[in-house]
């Protein structure tokens, strides 16, 4: 069991190493690959990227489940690392945006895809190989370890990150520094390679095999088949779903709240999330194990409902904590927009074309989102110029549309010097102050969001492997936990940031994961089985 839990959770660690690299390093990213357009949109297309990878996991969980159950789950997820990891290098040796231009992009995106279709297929086969070993009384505390390794592949991400940072100048890492967390990543594929070679095939898999019951058609059998497509929906939407937003806000949005919104340095964000992260690890380890004495129903629903509960709260807290100049301004200085809403379009474009600035509401929030600053909105009659007003003073947006191309640069430039000068003098600071942050409050609330992932992934791998029958397992339990972790986690970066830049709202994009985690409560409540005491050789 030491071998086949520690190849297991070693390799998927891996798996996750690289997302969370790629999490950690976006602002680089965005920089280096699509430098081609404004900074937020080249941001929000750094995120959608990194969206993906998770958008397409389902399809990876279709096609390797279905491998997975046909030929064997070692296989299978020998294939998905070979994958992962040799996508995750090649990024490291990407050429850039000013060196390929648009293909330099085009190649982030297809490998960014290939890893997105291998992890479809990694999380599934590791943690059914684990349960299918695994003493039945000891089946949450074995594959929590498969679980624990998210947190660990971020650490392990964090640390390199952080080293590299420290070893070279600002300037180095911005240049070429960034790559070496990529490059070194084949280091790490090589040992998880070679501990998976040693293992022998899962016993369920094998007696199937000796019996000839394994099954001839997995997808249509578990999809096609409303009694067993019934629980797939229910694990979805009643567990599955709800462990994705707590997990991702507490990994990633946290991050980039802290990073894009609150202006703390990239490597002190980095620093922070990391050690609240090492702290909580063994958590996923207490609740797999609480899990098989308890149940794995309680303690994955109270993990969601106490999340919808407190995640506005905790991050006006952790506002309030890491840059207090910034709160105290934003509870003072009323930022206000005042124009016509109708002529101001959102400020999200996902193909980079547009520059918004066509009206002059469409430059003041251009502007303001920039700046990361909360703002309100008035509307105003139509055809009135836009206006920002902060603490008492009023600055008129260009209305660009009546200016020569030239002209039009200088006077937004001019606007948005003007805007950055009047928000400064209003006591909104361009970086967080390291010597006023509150460092044991802010680990503190980012330990207490990781207590709540701890709570809805160490059951997780356990009730999903009891939830399925093992001839259709594989592929059952990977569809639903790739849909809610690839479509709905892998989503939340991007949606959440992009609601906060159109409503000028910093906690607006929290609506995301708080609805979403309070419905799986509901629906879990209502639908989910418990699932503990099953006897999975069935």
């Amino acid at each position: 069991m030491r071998l086949i839990v520690t190849a297991s959770s070693l390799g998927t660690a891996f798996e996750w190493f690289d997302f969370y690299v790629y999490a950690l390093l976006t602002i680089n990213i965005s920089s280096t690959f699509f430098s081609g357009v404004n900074d937020t949109t080249a941001y929000i297309l750094a995120l959608a990227t990194f969206s993906a990878g998770f958008a397409i996991r389902p399809f990876g969980a279709l096609v390797f489940g279905r491998i997975g159950d046909l030929v064997g789950r070692k296989y299978t997820f020998l294939v998905t690392m070979a994958i992962m990891g040799l996508g995750t290098f090649a990024i490291g040796l990407l050429p850039t945006y000013a060196k390929i231009g648009i293909t330099s992009p085009i190649i982030l995106v297809a490998l960014r895809l290939l890893q997105g279709l291998s992890i479809g297929g990694e999380f599934g086969g590791a943690a059914t190989y684990v349960a299918e070993h695994a003493p039945n009384n000891r089946r949450g505390f074995y594959t929590g370890w498969i679980q624990t390794m998210a947190p660990v592949g971020l650490v392990a991400a964090q640390l390199v990150v952080i080293g590299s940072h420290s070893v070279l100048s600002a300037t180095a890492f911005d240049d070429w520094g960034w790559r070496i967390p990529f490059l070194a990543s084949i280091i790490f594929l090589a040992v998880s390679m070679w501990l998976r070679l040693k293992l022998n095939e899962s016993p369920v898999f094998l007696e199937m095999k000796k019996r000839g019951t394994t099954s001839t058609a997995p997808v249509t059998e578990a999809f096609g088949q409303w009694k067993n497509l019934r629980w797939v929906l229910v694990v979805l939407f009643g567990a599955v779903i709800g462990q994705t937003v707590v997990g991702y806000t507490g990994y990633f949005y946290s991050l980039f709240f802290l990073e894009k919104t609150l202006k703390v340095d990239s490597a002190e964000a980095t620093i922070l999330i990391a050690t609240a992260t090492a702290l909580a690890i063994p958590l996923v380890i207490f609740f797999g194990w609480l899990s098989d004495k308890i149940g794995r129903k309680p303690i994955l629903l109270a993990g969601c409902a106490l999340a919808a509960i407190t995640y506005l709260p905790l991050f006006k807290a952790l506002t309030s904590a890491a840059n207090p100049a910034f709160a105290n301004a934003q509870n003072a200085v009323q930022v206000t927009v005042f124009a016509h809403q109708r002529e101001c379009a959102l400020q999200f474009d996902p193909v980079g074309k547009n520059q918004f600035d066509k009206t002059s509401c469409d430059v003041a929030k251009a502007a303001l989102a920039r700046t990361g600053i909360p703002y309100t909105n008035q509307d105003a009659p139509t055809g009135t110029i836009a206006r920002v007003a902060i603490a008492g003073t009023s600055l008129v947006a260009p209305d660009a549309s009546a200016l020569s191309a030239a002209g039009k640069s200088r006077a937004i430039a001019a606007f948005q010097s003007s805007l950055k000068a009047s928000l400064r003098e209003a006591g909104y600071p361009d970086k967080a102050a390291p010597a006023a942050m509150s460092k044991i409050k802010i680990i503190s609330i980012l330990f207490l969001l990781q207590l709540y992932v701890g709570m809805v992934i160490g059951p997780m791998s356990a009730m999903l492997v009891e939830m399925f029958p093992s001839r259709i397992r594989y592929t059952s339990m990977s569809l639903p936990y790739h849909l809610g972790n690839g479509w709905v986690g892998g989503l939340l970066p991007m949606t959440a940031f992009a609601m906060v830049t159109a409503t000028g709202d910093i906690y607006f994009g929290l609506w995301y994961p708080v609805i979403l985690a309070g419905a799986a409560a509901i629906i879990g409540i209502l639908f989910l089985p418990e699932t503990y005491q099953r006897d999975i050789n069935r």
